[in-house]
This record gives C-alpha cells, structure tokens and sequence, in this order.
C-alpha cells in the first residue's frame, strides 16, 4: 500500500462509525493530509472497489468516464487518453497526473505523458482511486496541472489465499489473472498478481487493423519493524503489444477505397512496450498527529515499433520517393525518484504536511536525442500545505510548493482556499491556484531528424548525403501556466443517504503549448554536423506558446444510497473553452499558422478538446438470489481530440450481472459484462475516414474462484 495510502486509511478507521462513510470518506490526494471532503481544498472524487467492478471496466482509463469532467476512449491503434477539461492531441495526455501508490507515472520516454498500455497495476489490486479534479501542483508537483489520478492498491494485510479469474468473450477477449496473499514472517504480508489480456481490439475498419496483449507481474509487501515503524516494498514488470499500420487507399472522385497491401508510408508493425519499477517506503509514527515517511521510486519504460516507411524528398537527384527507419517512441526512460515528507500538527488547530523531492530522468531515444547518448534531466521540489480550522464553521487550506528544473527553470505553485461549514451538512468552498506545465525532454534538447537509407527501388544513399529536420527542442521554451478560480459546494445530507458535490470553475492558460511548424534560418536548418551534406529542411516542428486559453463551467456529482443494497450516482459536466492566438506566435515564423484553414483547425481543436456537456450515470442493485446488477451510462456530446479528428455526441451503455457463490466451501463469483449494449457508436474518428474506431457491443464471462 502506499504511504499515503496508509495515512488515508488511518483516516477510514477513525470513520467506522459513520454508515455513510463510504460515500464521503476521508482523502489524502488534496494535501497530502487525510481530510474529510469537507475539509479539503478541491473537489475529489472517489471510486472505491464497488464501483470500479460495477462499472463494467476491463481497462483502467475506462473507469474514468464516471467522473465529471473527464473523457477517455478505448486503447486501439492510438494510445488511450484520459483527460480533464480537454487541451488534448498530444499522444500520452501530459497534463492529469497519474500516481499509483505515490509514484509517479509520467515517462521521460513517451513525452512526459502516460502509456495507459503498461500501467503497472491490476484492476482486481485497486483499493480505490482518489481524483482531484482541479490543478494540484502543491502537493504533486509541476505537471499536476489540470487533475491528479490517485490510484490506492489493497494493502497487503488484507489479500489472503490464492485467487484465480479469467474472462473469455467476444472481439477475441481472453484474460487470466492469479493473485496470491499471505504473511511474510511474524510482522510482514505480500501480494502477488500475474496478469495477462488479449484481445483483437475494435473490429477491423477500413483500413486498420487492431489488437492487443499484455503480460503483467507485481509483487507488493509490506513489514512493521515495530508498533511505529512499517517498511514497504513495490516492484513489478508489465509488457504490451499494440498493432500499428494502414492498409494502403487511394482517392477515387473524392472518395476513399483500399488499393490492395500495406501503405508503405505506414506499414503495419507491432509496437512493443513494457515497464519495470521498485518503490521502497520507510513510515515512522511519531505521535496520534504526526508521522515521518520516506520514499525512494525506480521506473524504467522501453518501447520499439522500428519500421521502415516510404517518404517522398525532392532534393536528392529529384527523385520523391525515399525510405526512412523510423521509431518514433523507441528506446529507453529511466527515472529515479526519492522524496521525504514530514507531517504534524503544531497546535490543535493546525495541521501541516511538509516535505521535498529530488528526481533524476534519463533518456536514451535515436529518434530525438541523435546527438546524445543519453539525456539526463534533474528537478528538485519542496512543498507545503497547511490546514488551519480554529473554528467548526471554518477551515482554510494554503499550499506552496517550488520547483527547480535543470531544463525548464524554476517555478513556484501556490494555493489557497477557505471553507465554509453552513451547517454540519453543507460547506461552501471558494478557492484559487496556480500551477505550471513544463515539457518533455525532448522538447528541450531534442533533434528528431528524418535520414533516408535508400530509394524505393532499393537503391542506397550515401550516409549523409540527404536529410531533413522533423523536430527540433527549444531550450528557452516557456513553462505552461494555469490560473485556477473556483467555488464548491458539498452536501452530506445523511437523513436522505445522499450527497452533492458541485463545482464552478474557471481556467485560464495564458500560454497553451501545442506542437507546430516553424520555419528555420538556414544557418540552423544546415547545422548538424553530425550529418554532413547539402540541407533540404527550411522548417521543423517545434513546442511552443500558441494560445490564450479560457475553460470555465460547472460539473456536481450525486450520490444516493435510498437502502442496503442499491447505490446510485450521477455525474454532469458543462464546458465551455474560449482561446485567442498569441500575436508573438503569429509572427514568430510559425508556418502552421500562416493558413487561415490551419489557424481554425487549432482554434477547432481547442474549443471541442472537450464536449460542451458530458453525463454519466452508475446504477448498482442487489437482485433477489443473491445477484449484484449495475448499469453504466454515458452521454458524451461533440468533441475532438486531434486537430484531424471529431467525434460525434454518442450514448453508451455498460451492464455487469454478478453472483457470488460459495459451493461446498469453494468461493467465488460467476459475472456476464456486456459494454456498448445498445450498438456500436464511434469515440474517435480520424477526418475524412468512412469509418474509424467504432466501438461495437463487446460481452465476455468472467469467474473468479478463491481458495
């Protein structure tokens, strides 16, 4: 378990008493302090064990449909996304962070974003998952910068036994999963899961083909040196396989039809990936109020989809067709990560939670970094949040937090808010922040260029003799920043069983970073020694300020327990994105937007990141017999999530029928899921294409024994 983890569920323990607890429990996630909701400074949404099985979910970005505000999409031949208030079209969505037990999953290797294909965590192992909606850089540092995903695994003490599962159904589903708990000598437990999932992935459209498999192994354990001492230990290995590649088309009066073969520009490939990590964990309780932890955090990501495609290049001896080794997220990231917190409670009515970090990435990428043999990257953080409450009508909350990044500089993230505890039911939340975004390594020092090997017909290039700039990193890129006001409201209404969580916001960034065209002084588009030649490139893709940038709405989720046995909750978002493009990124020689078309593509893009009104509703209900039924629902109104791609408003619809059991003393549950049953639908369809990505009914059966 985690360490914050741990603090969290000391706070569950002191809550045994309330009937209601589990609908409005204590959290950590905020500032790092366990608090009740009402106490904390953002609004939080919690997914226990319950739902997360009630929702249907084989895949872990999918649960995240059920919190206001967020979207996601399947994991097919384009990374899945899971976002918060949009600003997407990056590949990995670097701007929610992701921590599983406290450790961070952002990746030096795949852009400082998050490969949901090899998150090192089993659904079966998640205890629940906290989800700050709302920037929270004071507490998790710079890239915490629309939301935080707290993922909290079981701990250790409460997996007994040997647990064995499997699902097979339709679209090629077919996943097994063994998970063995016990003791580790008189004062130590562990858990250990095995997972594999394969699938076909969504059925084959036009000119795409998709599947995926993966194999993942961790071990956690846990072992109390004493009454107040408790050491942890996290490590684990998860591999995936994700088909990439189109079959060739061509245009016939305006119309897109399949030519027969692979498209040599985008040949069909598997793209291998995998993550290996170990986390060490020292807590010391010093008293009923304060407590010493220290964390130390290894994780490394590989990946290689190396393919050969066909270019076209009219400055070699006029011929325009070329081929290029190509492996856009291939090679190696390494981070090493140690932090040390502090927390404590200086009077009875304050409470402090203080600490620093120090973090070393590394990066070794032959399509990016062809100058360096590995790229190291240091930052270095310290952090404070106190919670002052001197009366039972209030409690304030303020955060600092500073950063230092041998890349991209320094920066400072404060916040502050103040509570308002009408009545013991019902609080009132005002609050403002800042936070910062910085980019990826790449974005930095990075030197991405496209050097043709040979011509179509086989024949070979002399090395050096023809190249051109696909990327290039900028030293001096700014930091993106985000201006955050909001007013919450909270409803405990214990009486009725039910509570309301509402939240006006207002987002403003006044320097959205987004990838684009620049044309090159010659004198930079020539200068690379490393490849001697005549220069062929005036333009290089580069990350930089673009936009000004204002989200604003208002999102409340609803949670009602009438009686044991049935739970409802609904969620609601309203989103409105306004932007305007900065005049210096106008003059700046950025090609991409001196077209009035490609101007309004970005400014589309921006707008529709995120659908103007999004629903989703979670029906859990104890049938007689002993049977667990629930039904999800989404309402997803018009989006994009590329400036080449739009998604149409669609409904989906998710049922789980579930029976525990418990025959002759073997335990276990038998349960049907069926997702998308009410017909195919589409979440991410590339502009132009007859079809793409749509999603069609997938059912499978699962069975769990336990022994």
């Amino acid at each position: 378990m985690a360490l914050t983890g741990l603090v969290a569920s000391n706070g569950f323990a002191q809550n045994e008493d309330n009937p209601f607890f589990s609908d409005l429990p204590i959290v950590a996630s905020v500032s790092r302090l366990p608090q009740r909701l009402a106490d904390a400074s953002a609004a939080v949404t919690v997914i226990d064990r319950d739902m997360i099985k009630a929702s249907g979910a084989r895949d872990l970005s999918d649960v995240f449909r059920l919190v206001p505000g967020f979207m996601t999409y399947p994991n097919n031949t384009d990374a899945a996304r899971v976002t918060y208030h949009g600003l997407t079209n990056e590949d990995f969505s670097p701007r929610v962070q992701v921590l599983i037990d406290g450790r961070s999953q952002y990746s030096p290797l795949f852009r400082n974003g998050i490969n949901w294909a090899t998150l090192p965590v089993a659904l079966e192992d998640v205890e629940r998952i906290e989800v700050v909606r709302g920037t929270n850089a004071v507490s998790y540092g710079s890239n915490a910068f629309l939301g935080v995903i707290n993922i909290i695994t079981v701990d250790p003490a409460l997996v007994r036994g040997v647990s064995v599962s499997t699902n097979q159904g339709t679209q090629g589903v077919s996943d097994s999963t063994l998970r063995v708990g016990g003791r580790v000598g008189d004062a130590g437990d562990f858990r250990f899961t095995y997972q594999q999932k394969n699938d076909f992935g969504l059925t084959d459209q036009f000119d795409w083909k998709d599947s995926f498999d993966s194999r993942l192994l961790t071990l956690n354990a846990a072992y109390w040196l004493g009454n107040s001492e408790q050491l942890q230990l996290s490590l684990g290995h998860v591999e995936a396989v994700t088909r990439l590649g189109r079959l060739a088309r061509i245009d016939v009066n305006g119309v897109k039809v399949l030519s027969g073969g692979e498209d040599p520009g985008n040949p069909f490939r598997d793209f291998d990936q995998s993550n290996t990590f170990l986390q060490l964990g020292w807590r010391r309780i010093l008293s009923a109020e304060a407590d010493l932890q220290l964390r130390y955090a290894y994780t490394q990501d590989r990946g290689s989809e190396d393919h050969v495609e066909l270019g076209s290049d009219l400055s070699w001896n006029g011929n325009r067709a070329l081929r290029y080794r190509v492996d856009a997220y291939g090679d190696v990231g390494d981070r090493h990560e140690i932090e040390v917190q502090h927390t404590f409670a200086p009077t009875a009515a304050t409470r402090v939670a203080w600490g620093a970090g120090y973090r070393l990435d590394s990066l070794q990428s032959d399509s990016y970094l062809p100058r360096h043999d590995t790229a190291y990257r240091r930052v270095g953080r310290i952090f404070g949040n106190v919670e002052w409450r001197p009366a039972e009508w209030f409690t304030g909350n303020f955060g600092v937090a500073g950063e230092r990044d041998s890349l991209a500089g320094g920066n400072f993230s404060p916040r502050l808010s103040a509570n308002f505890h009408l009545t013991p039911e019902d609080t009132l939340r005002f609050g403002a922040s800042r936070a910062f975004r910085t980019g990826s390594t790449a974005d930095y020092i990075g030197v991405r260029l496209i050097t043709p090997f040979a011509t179509a017909g086989g024949v070979p290039i002399p090395p050096g003799q023809v190249y051109r700039h696909k990327f290039l990193g900028d030293g001096d890129m700014a930091q993106e920043r985000i201006d955050t006001v909001e007013i919450g409201y909270l409803g405990d209404w214990k009486a009725w069983r039910s509570s309301l969580d509402v939240r006006l916001f207002h987002e403003r960034v006044p320097n959205r970073m987004l990838t684009v065209e620049r044309r090159l002084p010659l004198s930079v588009a020539c200068d690379v020694p490393v490849y001697p030649g005549p220069c062929v490139a005036g333009a290089a893709d580069f990350t930089t300020a673009v936009q000004r940038v204002a989200i604003q709405g208002l999102e409340f989720q609803w949670r009602w327990q009438p009686r044991e046995g049935t739970r409802l909750q609904v969620g609601q978002a309203w989103t409105a994105i306004s932007s305007a493009f900065l005049d210096a990124a106008l003059a700046g020689g950025v090609t991409t937007l001196e077209t009035a078309g490609n101007r309004d593509r970005i400014s589309r893009l921006t707008r529709e990141s995120a659908p103007d009104s999004a629903s989703s509703l979670l029906f859990m209900q104890r049938l007689p017999g002993g049977v667990d039924f629930s039904l999800a629902g989404y309402w997803v109104g018009n989006m994009k999530w590329t400036r080449n791609s739009s998604v149409d408003f669609y409904r989906r619809f998710d049922l789980r029928l579930g029976r525990p059991f418990n025959l002759a003393g073997q335990r276990g549950e038998l349960a049907y899921i069926a997702q998308s049953i009410n017909g195919a639908h589409g979440e991410f369809k590339s502009s132009g294409e007859p079809s793409d990505r749509v999603v069609e009914t997938r059912q499978w059966v699962s069975l769990r024994l336990d022994f």
